[in-house]
Parts: structure tokens; sequence; C-alpha cells
């Protein structure tokens, strides 16, 4: 068999969207499980509504998520000289005529069509009229049938008398979709086409051009949508947003994708799946046919999970670069990676995503003039008596000679026998002290990250408030 070629085509006429990237990362599996080629095609030929910038945030989006791809990055917009020399081919070889019939002309036809129960379609007019001028479409066959084995779907055949002589040019010389995707398509060398299940009507159609053409027909899976909890189309509140606003929410690109993937692909029941584990195990036989449905709840968790496994080194440079974006790269210099690195093993366990982590940190890095403290539990756990308590643990902190998470462990083990107190007495008062709230890490490792003076600063403080 062929090595497979592969590909991904957006229009740059908006951002890369979950639903692309989706369909982005199927197709590029699909090339990298058999050790095939995965392109990449802008297809850019909408002027007025392609951009650069929604351009280069598909690139950067495809970048992000480790969706490389094989050679130079196509541009269909260069290409129409191409396209047009193939319409050319059509028509000499007559499988393509002009036509000068007008818009009005063409829903006209139609609309008989529809009165007398036929398929509402343009009548093949100016079929043999042997115009040299106008629009041009395809002579397409009157009668048989046009089908194919769909990768995902089956097999799929549409009787020819249901399509009509399509558009392969219009007016002002510019190729249709149709014919500019085959024709990319046939000299990138593709031969396989995973895409959304939106374009199974155009098949059929740009396989009669292929078959015009006398070009080998690629093979077609046509992937189901997404669908937001409710099972309709996905909106924006349900996570139909641009891949790198999932970078800005602070979400691990390995975690979109493998995400994605399990939305509509599986492998018995596993859920995490490194890209190497996906790229050996992929195959459209698992790939589902119905509709997946984005729950962000699940996404989270499994996000959650990579953050768990994620170097700490890496996670802490994300929160660096984070905060930066926040208040600026000076005001950000203030705070080392250090502190970040050191605190990043304590939050992993239930951060959420990078900004999740970044929040959960701000009492780590705010200095203790500035550790902003809730008043609830201030008035409900700061009482005359645990500050009694906290005064005393301070004065026995000060005197340590070694400030270990083992000293401090034993240090209050020692005031609890002391005190003839449970350590409950004493947690959420110390925590609210040193965190400013009564959430927090293990007590005796915040304290560690804190460090011997911001922790006693802290306790220092509480003991005014």
């Amino acid at each position: 068999m062929a090595k497979i070629v592969s590909r991904f085509a957006p229009s740059p006429t908006g951002y890369l969207h979950i639903g692309g990237a989706r369909t982005a990362l199927f197709s590029w599996l699909l090339a990298k499980s058999s050790g095939g080629e995965f392109c990449l095609r802008i297809e850019d030929t909408d002027r007025e509504r392609s951009t650069q910038d929604a351009t280069d945030a598909i690139i950067d989006s495809m970048k992000w998520l480790g969706l490389e791809h094989d050679g130079e990055i196509v541009f269909q917009s260069s290409r129409m000289d191409r396209h047009n020399e193939v319409i050319d081919q059509l028509i000499e070889n007559g499988h393509a005529y002009y036509c000068q019939c007008s818009k009005e002309d063409v829903d006209a036809m139609r609309e008989k069509a529809m009165k007398e129960g036929r398929k509402p379609k343009y009548d093949g007019t100016c079929r043999e009229n042997g115009l040299t001028e106008g629009v041009v479409r395809l002579k397409a066959p009157q009668e048989g049938a046009t089908g194919f084995t769909d990768m995902v779907k089956g097999p799929i055949t549409i009787e020819n008398t249901e399509m009509d002589d399509m558009i392969l040019r219009r007016t002002d010389g510019t190729p249709t979709y149709n014919l500019a995707v085959v024709v990319d398509d046939h000299d990138m060398g593709v031969n396989t086409v995973l895409r959304g299940d939106d374009h199974v009507n155009n098949t059929p159609r740009q396989i009669l051009i292929y078959r015009a053409m006398g070009w080998d027909v690629p093979q077609f899976g046509h992937v189901p949508m997404i669908l937001g909890p409710d099972k309709k189309k996905l909106s924006k509140r349900h996570g139909a947003l641009s891949v790198m606003e999932y970078e800005k929410m602070g979400y691990l690109p390995e975690a979109v994708t493998n995400y994605l993937a399990r939305l509509g692909w599986s492998h018995g029941d596993q859920e995490l799946f490194t890209m190497e584990e996906m790229q050996a195990l992929f195959s459209t036989d698992n790939l589902g046919n119905s509709p997946s449905v984005f729950d962000l709840t699940k996404f989270e968790w499994v996000n959650g999970q990579y953050m768990q496994k994620a170097d700490p080194n890496r996670i802490a440079d994300m929160l660096c670069d984070f905060y930066a974006r926040e208040v600026g790269a000076e005001e950000a210099a203030k705070v080392e990676k250090e502190t970040f690195a050191a605190v990043v093993p304590l939050l992993q366990p239930r951060a959420k995503s990078v900004i999740d982590m970044l929040e959960q940190a701000r009492p780590f890095i705010a200095d203790a003039a500035a550790l902003p403290y809730d008043e609830k539990a201030v008035a409900k756990f700061l009482t005359e008596e645990t500050k009694a308590y906290l005064e005393e643990i301070a004065g026995r902190i000060e005197a340590l000679d070694e400030y270990t998470e083992q000293t401090l462990e034993d240090l209050h083990r020692q005031f609890l026998e002391d005190k003839d107190i449970k350590f409950k007495v004493i947690a959420q008062p110390i925590r609210v002290a040193i965190m400013g709230k009564t959430q927090s890490p293990g007590l005796f490792e915040t304290m560690l990250v804190l460090g011997k003076e911001q922790t006693l600063a802290r306790m220092k403080r509480a003991l005014t408030l």
C-alpha cells in the first residue's frame, strides 16, 4: 500500500477552533500512525474575509498542539494559475463547458423543477451550445451513480441525477472551492482525506472532477461534529473557542490533544494517551460515527491529570510567563522562578490549569505586608485565645536553629502536648495567619516553602488584625 499522505486545509477567515483542531489531529494521527506525511494548506482564496492575523493564529495553534506539518505550507491563493490551467484542460477534453445563464435563469430552472417534483438544479441549457465565455461548468454524467467507501461512515452512493453541472470557474476568473481543492490535493500527492462531515456532500462532486481529469481518487473519511452538553451545536460557553484561547486559559497542549482525540476515537476504556501512544494506536476503524459531546468538566479533569504529571520546572516557567502577562515583566521579575518552582509540587495535585495554579499561588508570592485576608476567616479563627497560641508558636519558630519540615512538625507536636490541645485548635488559625484564608496545601510544607522569615512576618501581622 502507498504511503499515506494526509492534509489539513483550514480557511483563514477566522481562528482555528476546537472542532477544526480535532480534524487536524485526526488527519495528523492518520498519517503519522503509518509513517506517512501530513501537509498543511491554507485555503486563503476568500480575499475579502481572509486575514493575515487568522493565518498566523492557525499556524501558531498547530505548533502549540504539536501538529507539525511536512514540507512547506501551501497557500491556495498562490495557485490560481494552476487551477485555471486544469479548468482549461477540462474544457478541451470535453468535461467542462461555458455557460451564460444568469442567476435568475438558474433560480427559475430550480423553481420549475421543484413544482414538477424533480431535483432543483441547473438543467444543462448551455451544455452543448459551444460557448466561449461565461462561467465554466463541469459536464457531469447524467446516468449512473457516484460512490465511495467512507473511512468513518462506510459506503456512500449518490445518484448522478442528484448532482448538477457545478460551476468550476466564476465570471471573474476565480476557481470555485471544489475545483481548487481537488487540484491542490492531487498536486500535493494527498491520497487520504479525513475531514468534517459537513463536507460529505462535496465529496461525490469532487470525485467527478478527479475522474474527469483521469486522476486517482483519494480515500475519504468524514468525522461527525462536536456538540455541546445540550446536544446542540457547540457554542462558546460550552468550549467552542479558538485553540489559542485554551493556551491563554492555562491548559496544556497535550491535555487538549488527548481530550480531542477521545471525542470520537477510542481504544478500549483508556482515557489518557501520550502523543506517542496515539500515533501507535490510532486507526479510523475506531472513529465513531455519531457526534461527540464536549464536556468541560471532563476536559478539566484530563488537564488536571497532565498538570499532576508535568515537569515542575516547566510549570514554573509557565507560571512566570502568565504572571508577567498579568502584571508586566518588570513587576513579575520581583518574583523569582525558584519561588514558583517550590510552590508547584504543592499545588500540582489539585490545580485544574496553570491559571488555576497561579490563583492558588498568589498567597505564596505576596509580601507579608500585602497579603490579603479573608475577613470571615479572620473573625472565626483569629480569636484572642488562638492569637495567644500563635504568638507563642511564632516565638518557638523564631528560636529554631534548623528550619525544616521535620523540625516544624516536631515543634507543633510538642506545643500541642504542652497545651494539651488537639491540632485542629491551631491548624486553621495558623493557616489563616500565614495564607490569609482557610485553604492551603499541607501546613508544614506551606511554611517551609514560605520560609522562616516570611512565615514569622505573617504570623506577627495576623496578631495585629
